[in-house]
């Protein structure tokens, strides 16, 4: 078994050292010893409630001890009384409540012997309390006069104390006390002078005696007070009261202490006890204590009087206190007093105890006993319990000293020295064991120990030997003795490895010798790695409300598994494994989650790892961000016309400092409850001046601001109302806005209410034509515009304005320039002409319309046309306007995608901020010829193995006249590689299918067709294909033929063929006459063919028509004779193509295109291949 032998720190190197010390100081019990009392009772009372009571004396020695007892001094036999239970090899007795035990009450002494010497207890006193009772009597009533002193007597019965005295009523209800009326310390009931109302015949003196849980009653007491009889003759009772006082009106007199023990006494206190001085006096009126040390001051700390002055207490006496004190009793007639002589004694306390020990034959002993105490306390010395007779005592012997010379093993004894004085006895023992013995080794042999890399180790040899025994240290099979440094040997024969390393482990041997003998015993060490810990993150900051993930990251000895533990701790106090508090502190093995981290979880985490060898100790410090505690203690100073020193105490950062102090207002005149904000204090300044203005009723706030945000405002402060002023500015932003030609309405921005300054706010507006006029026209206005009517259309306009109040005028404002009103312009750009840059794009100029003609700010021109005809077919078209501004003085402009071969229209105008102008006259204009856009489809309609037929559609807008069609090809294949290009010119427009011969087998092709005009081609439309090769359906079906599977594919197909055509029969059959749907086919209209196009077109691949008539093979021949109307009819339609089993090509199509050349509106038809 592993056992922990390392520390950290010296304190418990130290503890482990006093405790091997006073190992090797104990004597084995296997070794012959003196008797030693281990128990003993002290001072004991027979409560009457108890069945029993104990007596205990035990002890220890070799051999067993026998006991004896003695009573008050002499022989008692625990066989005397049957009651007396008694146990074997033990001192103790138990003595049984049953009938009269008041014979056991003694003083009791308990004597443990062996052949070596005998041990002796201290005094044990059995206390047998009686139950008290006081005594039943005849109490004769007290019958005195008004102002009489009286004393009620109690004498309590005795008992153990403490005991508790009340003065009650029969109804149990506590007779009033005071300075008149009090109770002495003895139980006494004292009146300093007696009143009428005192008279009672329930006066009832209690005694409780809480140990004996009993509370006796004395018997009722009666009091009578009666006036004065001298003055009966007199006619008014309150006079004959008032006689009778003045009569009986006297100085104090001392009741305690009485006057027969003199002026003063003499008290003997215990140091460390209480000491109670007390006077009681009468007197009438009432007289008055006071207290006073004569010898000195009383001690303010620890004296306090009681009982209405009347006690003065000082606890835990010293000598300091003793002394003369004095009390003083006064009233108007006189005074009287007493002192008390305080002495200070003590019990008998030790200076220096023998001690005894182990000594070897031939030493020397010396005893020592020295004892204080007042009176000084008598010494005598006992052996083995007897008093010491010095005649026959072989060695020297005085009060304080006993000394042997030469010990022999017939020396061992046990020596008892007494201290005694009339306070009290106390014992001391020696034990002197004269031995001679070869050491005996405590530790067990082959102990195993183990300890961790960097720690100490301990290996214990705990020995007894007498004479002493040398103790040294080996490793394994090595002689020689553990000398080094790190090594330490401690008194107690423990060895002490210090900063043990790995090398360290092995076997170890301790010998013990003396000059008796010699012993030896092994031990084991092994020495483990020590346990590791890292706690992250490492002091974090976290965001108040957030959360935060504390991990402890541990390396240990693999053979400490076992005992490996980990916990967490914060400031020092232990978080719970697997706790949840308010479910946001999780504490699960290595991890510590807090979620919505709260100010409170701040603090020092501490991850504690564990084993049965070593503990470490990993710390994280949670810093806890939030924003700042809101400022505090608002403070108004300096207080002036524009400004007030505003002072605040900044409230707790909470670890962030504070970057500024933000300062707002709310004034009560204008925006009651609104707070604005006025200034900014940077970083943490406390104080801000603050410049403020006229006629506002402030109140401040201040909110501190960290890196985390803002905290809440402060309380705001007292409000501080700055006087009236005239206006410091005028109104900004003056301009004109016109809505009609002839007015012209001048607004500006209002005054702040914190820039008014003060009642009666107005503003003058002045204004003149400028250039026109010279003097200003003026005019007050309390809102922030005003309105002038039958002004020229667009001149110009000085204009200021002025802000005043009841105090004043603000400066002198600046002057702006407005125009009045607008109107639209009244005339139309001359001189337009057109530039054609291409058939999409033409430049157009102009010259702009004179200053004056534009009645306003010149915005732009607009530019307008719209087609007319179209070059191609002649057509006139519904005219749709376009339009295009242009902003600004400018006379040229571009105008883009027209459409080309065709012919325009356009105007201009110019447009200010009222509206548009006339438009210029129109101007004709043609866009010449352009390039046509690609044809609508490419398909192609049958493939051999050496030639394909192509069929394509017109272009969607041919943007001239059509000239022919290029058509190209060109090889691709699966490596995106390809062949050269091809190029044939299909001259006749009217052309749209062909046929290419020449072609090879089983090869991919890629075609493109793209129409022409005289300008040039447009961009082509793409397709794709792949020939094929003679033999190829051959090649499918004989592999698959006579598979089963594929018949019943077949008939399936079949079957479903002729549901198909069934179907279409009967719904032809439905239809009519199909005369028109045929001719739409041969000759389909261009715009209704365009519409479908642009539906369709991404999908010309897989929704081509067949051709009218039967399902043809894919392999037959298209003559390029036949028309080609014929081939537009069926190029667009809801089937796809079938080849010659039945299958829908359309499966096969969407493989990605291959060569260089694209185009937009392109599709793909991929044929199946066949090998």
């Amino acid at each position: 078994m592993e056992m922990l032998l390392h520390t950290k720190r010296i304190t418990i190197c130290l503890f482990f050292f006093v405790l091997s010390l006073a190992a090797a100081i104990e004597i084995p019990l296997s070794v012959a010893q003196l008797p030693t009392i281990t128990e003993q009772s002290h001072t004991q009372v027979a409560y009457p409630f108890d069945e029993d009571f104990t007596i205990k004396c035990e002890a220890r020695g070799n051999p067993q001890p026998t006991f004896n007892w003695t009573k008050d001094g002499k022989p008692f036999n625990l066989l005397s009384d049957p009651r007396i239970i008694t146990f074997n090899n033990s001192g103790t007795f138990v003595i049984q409540n049953h009938g009269i035990i008041s014979n056991f009450q003694g003083k009791y002494r308990c004597y443990a012997s062996n052949a070596l010497g005998t041990a002796m207890s201290e005094e044990i006193e059995l206390i047998v309390p009686s139950v008290p009772k006081f005594p039943k009597e005849k109490i004769e009533p007290l019958d005195v006069e008004h102002g009489d002193s009286v004393i009620l007597h109690c004498n309590p019965p005795k008992g153990i104390p403490p005991l508790h005295i009340y003065w009650m009523n029969i109804d149990l209800q506590h007779i009033p006390q005071d300075e008149r009326v009090s109770m002495s310390l003895k139980g006494d009931l004292y009146f300093a002078n007696v009143e009428e109302n005192d008279s009672r015949s329930d006066y009832c003196c209690f005694a409780a005696f809480p140990r004996l849980r009993t509370i006796v009653q004395k018997m009722p007491m009666t009091l009578k007070v009666s006036r004065f009889k001298h003055a009966n003759d007199s006619g008014s009772p309150n006079a004959a009261v008032t006689k009778a006082n003045f009569i009986k009106e006297r100085k104090p007199k001392l009741l305690i202490p009485p006057e027969s023990a003199g002026s003063s006494s003499s008290v003997t206190v215990i140091k460390g006890g209480v000491l109670l001085l007390e006077c009681i006096a009468e007197g009438l009126p009432t007289p008055h204590l006071s207290w006073v040390k004569v010898t000195g001051n009383l001690p303010k700390d620890k004296s306090v009087k009681e009982n209405f002055g009347k006690i003065l207490k000082i606890e835990q006496v010293s000598a300091a206190d003793e002394g003369t004190y004095q009390c003083t009793a006064s009233n108007p007639m006189g005074r009287t007093k007493h002192e008390f002589h305080v002495h200070v004694e003590e019990p008998p306390r030790w200076i220096k105890e023998p001690e005894g020990g182990v000594y070897s034959v031939g030493t020397n002993l010396v005893l020592l006993c020295e004892a204080i105490g007042n009176p000084e306390p008598t010494i005598q010395w006992k052996l083995n319990g007897m008093p010491i007779d010095s005649r026959t005592f072989r060695g020297r012997i005085s009060a304080r000293e006993i000394s042997l010379t030469n010990l022999q093993l017939q020396d061992s004894a046990v020596y008892q020295c007494e201290a005694s004085n009339k306070h009290g006895t106390i014992l001391a023992s020696a034990n002197v064991n004269v031995l001679n013995i070869a050491p005996l080794i405590l530790t067990s042999d082959g102990e195993n120990y183990a300890t961790v890399v960097g720690y100490s180790a301990f290996l214990h040899c705990e020995f007894f030997a007498s004479p002493a025994a040398d103790i040294r240290w080996t490793k394994d099979d090595s002689v020689e003795t553990l000398s080094a440094l790190r090594y330490e040997l401690n008194k107690n024969g423990t060895l002490e490895i210090k900063e043990t390393k790995k090398d360290d482990s092995g076997s170890y041997a301790c010998w013990a010798s003396n000059s008796v003998g010699k012993r030896a015993i092994t031990a084991n060490l092994d020495i483990r790695d020590a346990t590791k810990i890292v706690i992250t993150p490492k002091n974090p900051r976290v965001l108040k409300s957030h959360s935060i993930l504390l991990k402890c990251q541990s390396e240990y000895d693999s053979h400490l598994k076992n005992s490996f533990k980990l916990s967490w701790r914060k400031d020092g106090d232990q978080l719970p494994v697997n706790s949840t508090q308010d479910s946001r502190i999780i504490v699960d093995m290595d991890t510590l989650f807090i979620s919505s981290v709260t100010l409170e979880d701040q603090g020092v985490y501490m991850c504690v790892a564990s084993t049965s060898l070593d503990s470490v100790v990993a710390e994280s410090r949670l810093i806890v961000l939030d924003v700042p505690d809101p400022p505090e203690d608002l403070q108004l100073s300096e207080h002036q016309n524009r400004s007030v020193r505003l002072s605040w105490k900044a409230g707790a950062s909470h670890n962030s400092p504070v970057n500024e102090s933000i300062i707002e207002y709310e004034e009560s005149q204008w925006e009651p409850g609104r707070w604005q904000e006025l200034t900014q204090v940077p970083g943490n300044d406390t104080t801000a001046l603050l410049t403020l203005a006229p006629y506002m009723n402030y109140q401040f706030r201040v909110v501190s601001v960290n890196a985390v945000g803002r905290s809440q405002p402060s309380k705001p402060s007292l409000r501080y109302a700055t006087p009236p002023a005239a206006p410091d500015k005028n109104p900004e932003n003056i301009r004109v806005e016109a809505s009609e030609p002839n007015e012209m309405v001048m607004k500006w921005e209002p005054l702040k209410p914190t820039e008014r300054n003060g009642p009666g706010l107005e503003y003058k507006v002045s204004w003149r034509q400028r250039g026109v006029e010279t003097d200003w026209n003026e005019e007050l206005v309390k809102k922030h515009s005003l309105t002038l009517r039958n002004t020229p259309t667009f001149v110009p306009y000085e204009i200021k304005v002025q802000a005043v109040n009841n105090l004043g005028t603000g400066p002198e404002p600046n002057v702006t320039t407005g125009y009045s009103g607008e109107d639209t312009p009244d005339a139309a750009p001359s001189g337009v002409s057109v530039d054609i840059v291409n058939s999409t794009l033409v430049k157009v100029f102009w010259f702009g319309i004179p200053r004056d003609r534009v009645r306003g700010h010149l915005k732009g021109y607009k530019v307008s046309w719209w087609k007319t005809k179209s070059m191609l077919d002649g057509k006139r078209h519904h005219p749709e306007k376009h339009h295009l501004t242009f902003v600004g003085d400018r006379n040229y402009g571009m105008i883009p995608g027209l459409e080309p071969f065709s012919e325009f229209r356009l105007t201009v105008l110019a447009y200010n901020s009222k509206g548009d102008g006339p438009e210029s006259s129109p101007v004709v204009f043609e866009t010449p010829e352009g390039v046509p856009e690609q044809p609508r489809f490419l398909k192609i309609l049958n493939f051999d193995k050496d030639s394909v037929t192509l069929s394509w559609g017109l272009p969607k807008k041919a943007n001239g006249h059509l000239t022919g069609y290029i058509l190209q090809y060109q090889i691709i294949n699966e490596t995106h590689e390809i062949g050269p290009l091809s190029d044939i010119s299909v001259a006749n427009r009217s052309t749209l299918s062909w046929r290419l011969s020449g072609l090879s087998a089983s090869t991919k092709y890629k075609f493109y067709v793209k129409a022409c005009t005289a300008k040039g081609c447009g961009n082509p439309v793409t397709e794709e294909g792949l020939t094929m090769a003679q033999g190829t359906y051959a090649g499918i079906y004989d592999g698959i033929s006579t598979q089963g599977w594929f018949i019943g594919l077949m008939c399936a197909v079949a079957l479903l063929t002729l549901l198909l055509l069934t179907i279409c029969f009967v719904r032809r059959n439905k239809g009519g006459k199909y005369s028109v749907k045929e001719k739409e086919d041969l000759h389909p209209d261009p715009e209704a063919q365009s519409i479908k196009d642009e539906i369709f077109g991404e999908y010309s691949d897989s929704d081509e028509k067949p051709l009218k008539g039967s399902l043809r093979s894919i392999n037959g021949d298209i003559k390029a004779t036949e028309s080609a109307d014929s081939l537009v009819d069926y190029g667009e339609g809801e089937h796809g193509m079938f080849n010659e089993d039945g299958s829908f090509i359309g499966a096969y199509s969407g493989s990605k295109e291959k060569g260089s050349v694209e185009s937009t509106g392109s599709s793909t038809a991929t044929f199946p291949l066949h090998a």
